[in-house]
């Protein structure tokens, strides 16, 4: 008895200690950009096997690729599917928005849970002026659509926005839009508002640095320690510039009239090569960056202003893409290269982010069989 006793106390002890380690990797919380513009990535099932090694349970996507919807049937992975600025104009027709929804979402949504559908991206800081007429009107089409399908309650309808759309933005409590942008967004709040979805916005501090490295600290953009800055007008302070620019979109919804429409981040990273004149993008940086982001979010942080609105976020990206144009770094920004290596180390604990091996994704789930069989163990022995 007395040796039965000692027993149940060890494992007891050692059933908590893995309780706690399994809890802290059953899902990292974020949400993971799935960009393709590349034509050497894996395929979509190595993928699958990569994120669910490493308890990933957001995606978005900037299309709706029934390869990827496919090969992510019957996970737990939550999927954000795009449709590109060129079909708008075509969605601000229900009819023409519902037959889209019918061939893209109705064959996998059963199998593989969509969230969100993003109409159009970043359309308000580019200088197609008819795009923008018609981007409001396909939000509508297409929210309509998902209505008459019965799928309204399940997918929510948003565009992700450009940090740019800011007229201001310090400090947070006096964030703006631009005038010139502010007919498109109030009708948009207004959409939100009535629909209770999400405004989202692609926030790069990266961006703010590159431009302007003797005068923007580096830690206070990578979330490393630093005196920060106070709001004058709020006396709040902030230790870096993501949640500032955050509080700053808030700030501008509010100055809007609108106090109910959560901010989500549909995109944020930083790249870890550059051109030579792209300052700060380095491996080191990126692994700062995202490292610290992740921690952040692992402990549920709030922004300054909004601490208990926990901070949502999508990490741009999970592979470096090797055919998108512009500057080196915009083909840098990946997690991950194709043959599924890590491009740096985030630091978070051994194995956080693995190869994409069949190691790694075996050693998964030998961990979560091990944890299953040590509580029927506790079960029979107590």
């Amino acid at each position: 008895m007395a040796i039965l006793c000692f027993n149940s106390k060890a494992l007891l002890l050692l059933l908590l200690s893995l309780t706690d380690l399994f809890a802290s990797t059953l899902s990292l919380g974020i949400g993971i950009n799935y960009g393709q513009i590349a034509n050497n990535l894996p395929t979509p099932s190595r993928v699958s096997t990569l994120l669910r090694s490493l308890n990933v349970t957001r995606v978005k996507l900037y299309d709706a690729d029934p390869n990827v919807l496919t090969a992510f049937a019957n996970t737990n992975v939550e999927f954000v599917i795009g449709l590109g600025n060129e079909n708008l104009q075509r969605m601000s027709d229900p009819q023409q928005a519902q037959s889209w929804i019918q061939q893209h979402v109705q064959p996998y949504h059963t199998q593989t849970k969509i969230t969100c559908i993003t109409v159009g991206n970043e359309v308000l800081t580019g200088d197609d002026m008819q795009l923008k007429s018609y981007l409001l009107p396909a939000m509508q089409g297409v929210y309509k659509a998902l209505v008459n399908l019965g799928l309204s309650n399940d997918i929510y309808v948003a565009h992700p926005h450009s940090a740019g759309i800011l007229e201001n933005s310090f400090p947070p409590s006096s964030g703006s839009f631009k005038q010139d942008l502010s007919e498109y967004i109030r009708g948009m709040l207004n959409f939100h508002a009535q629909t209770k979805s999400p405004f989202l916005i692609n926030v790069y501090p990266f961006f703010a640095y590159k431009d302007n490295p003797n005068e923007v600290p580096l830690d206070y953009v990578l979330f490393r320690p630093n005196q920060g800055t106070i709001d004058p007008a709020t006396n709040l302070k902030y230790d870096n510039m993501l949640y500032a620019q955050i509080d700053a979109v808030y700030s501008a919804i509010k100055a809007m009239g609108y106090s109910d429409i959560p901010v989500k981040v549909s995109e944020t990273g930083w790249p870890s090569k550059g051109d030579q004149n792209e300052f700060g993008a380095t491996r080191e940086n990126a692994a700062l960056y995202n490292g610290n982001l992740f921690q952040r979010m692992q402990e549920n942080q709030g922004t300054p202003a909004n601490p208990s609105e926990p901070i949502d976020v999508y990490v741009f990206a999970l592979f470096n893409e090797n055919l998108k144009p512009g500057p080196g770094s915009e083909r840098n920004y990946g997690l991950y290269y194709p043959d599924g290596t890590a491009v740096y180390n985030i630091g978070l604990q051994q194995g956080f982010l693995p190869r994409m091996d069949y190691s790694a994704a075996t050693k998964n789930v030998l961990s979560s069989s091990a944890f299953l069989l040590l509580i029927l163990l506790f079960v029979i022995l107590f």
